[in-house]
């Protein structure tokens, strides 16, 4: 379905867009389906955008914010359209400007010696890692979506992944921005400096912001050596606890090298085993309550890998917690166990609508936390199924909620979906943790924010929005939900 075109084609913004970046690169729903601009990921929303331009470079981004400041038009700043919190697709209101960076491609240095790429904002994820290996060197931040999620976007919601354990969040491997600000001025912060104390970091304040503060047009990422060997291994488990324990044997046996350490429950499996049946399965073990995946990185070599991952392998099952377990013997099988790993999502979406949590515990709460919320979850909605699966090394959940089997899964989130939100929600809180891991705020989870977060955090983050954006037009609406209209400047 294809929304109403709610734009006059004398539109005095778009008239002054089509004179920034040429009248093919400001399309409406007059002249072209928006689809991919305005619906989301998961296709639960569609909004109504009243255009997306597109800029071909930084000159072109200024010019456009400059234009719709001139207008008193909100923007939307887009990347890959991969989010999952409505951060980058327009609202219904049919007066939002989506932004789209994906013109920005370009890879403009990549320096050996600093250990550095600079890439633009709407460049892919999976080319600025192939222009990394093309030089020998890695960049260690590698997500589900990589394929089609764009760096600009990856940043400003503060992406994670599953190397977040060994490297960080994307703010992590990030050394310099470029951004435009709210009223078309252009911050040049590419240096790429590791050490750099002249006053407020204003890269971290940008990093995470989702759009809400300036347009992030380029960057400056970390990278560090290639690895002399990688090796991946898949353990079953018998409870959470136990891939607690073997997250801690792993640890010390593998100390850094340890740069992966995924956890999956036996539902997940189950479900890739019924919409995947292709994928070959890895163990015997199949029913066992938990699987782990973990990565070592190497400096030294396989041979020495291998070792030391047996070794810690088989230190897991003298102590019990791993029932079985195996190392993958060609890249070809390693690439397979992840597969399996990164199909959970795509599932679930086979398997129909679905609730989702991102969320974030300290470790040693994730077993406490997971069986309470179990106990809660069945007597608010008996017989639904919890799809528990995630980044466990670094304490990130996707606690993820499928209806009832045979049951209508839209009917089920019509009639439950906010009542499991606030019920894991407030266990979250309870144990110490975060309603948002990797996934960011957008719009999706605006309106909850204030029930968990701080007030005087909350006070500060209005305080930042208002100083660098006081007429509200950089994605309004999305991480604060107290949404002010646009003013005149």
């Amino acid at each position: 379905m294809s929304a109403p075109n709610v734009t006059a084609p004398d539109d005095a913004v778009l008239d002054a867009l089509r004179a920034v970046v040429g009248p093919e690169h400001v399309l409406t729903t007059a002249t072209h389906d928006l689809t991919a601009w305005e619906q989301d990921w998961r296709r639960r929303h569609r909004g109504r955008a009243r255009a997306v331009v597109r800029p071909a470079d930084t000159a072109q981004v200024a010019a456009v914010v400059r234009a719709c400041a001139a207008h008193g038009a909100p923007i939307v700043p887009q990347g890959g359209n991969t989010g999952l919190v409505l951060g980058g697709v327009p609202d219904a209101s049919g007066t939002e400007v989506v932004l789209s960076l994906q013109r920005l491609q370009r890879i403009r240095a990549l320096d050996r010696d600093n250990l550095t790429l600079t890439v633009e904002a709407g460049c892919v994820l999976q080319a600025a890692q192939q222009a990394a290996a093309d030089a020998g060197l890695w960049l260690p931040l590698s997500l589900a979506s990589e394929g089609s999620c764009t760096v600009g976007g990856v940043l400003a919601t503060n992406a994670g992944g599953t190397q977040v354990l060994r490297f960080g969040n994307a703010r992590d491997l990030c050394l310099g921005l470029e951004v435009v600000t709210a009223d078309g001025r252009v911050w040049d912060g590419l240096r790429g400096l590791r050490k750099d104390n002249t006053g407020y970091d204003l890269r971290h304040l940008f990093i995470g912001s989702e759009g809400t503060l300036g347009v992030i047009t380029a960057a400056v990422l970390k990278l560090v050596p290639q690895p002399a060997a990688q090796l991946t291994a898949w353990a079953a488990v018998p409870s959470l606890a136990a891939a607690v324990a073997l997250l801690g044997v792993a640890q010390r046996h593998l100390g850094p090298g340890l740069t992966g350490f995924e956890v999956m429950n036996r539902l997940a499996l189950q479900l890739v085993r019924r919409h995947f049946p292709a994928l070959p399965q890895p163990l015997t073990e199949q029913d066992a309550p938990y699987a782990v995946l973990l990565e070592l990185s190497d400096p030294e070599g396989e041979t020495h890998a291998r070792a030391q991952l047996e070794a810690s392998l088989t230190h897991a099952l003298q102590e019990g917690c791993a029932l079985d377990a195996v190392v993958a013997s060609s890249v070809a099988q390693a690439r397979t166990l992840w597969h399996i790993r990164e199909c959970i999502p795509l599932a679930q979406a086979e398997e129909g609508l679905n609730i989702k949590h991102d969320i974030s515990l300290p470790v040693s709460r994730i077993p406490a936390f997971c069986a309470q919320a179990e106990v809660e979850l069945q007597r608010h909605a008996p017989g639904a199924r919890l799809v528990n699966f995630g980044h466990l090394g670094d304490g990130n959940l996707h606690f993820n909620v499928q209806c009832p089997e045979g049951a209508d899964a839209a009917a089920f989130l019509r009639a439950h979906e906010a009542a499991i939100n606030t019920l894991v929600y407030d266990l979250v809180r309870a144990h110490g943790g975060s309603i948002s891991a990797e996934h960011g705020i957008g719009r999706l989870k605006a309106a909850t924010l204030p029930r968990y977060q701080d007030p005087v955090a909350l006070a500060l983050m209005r305080a930042i929005k208002h100083a660098l954006d006081p007429h509200h037009r950089l994605n309004p609406g999305r991480v604060l939900a107290d949404r002010q209209a646009p003013t005149a400047p």
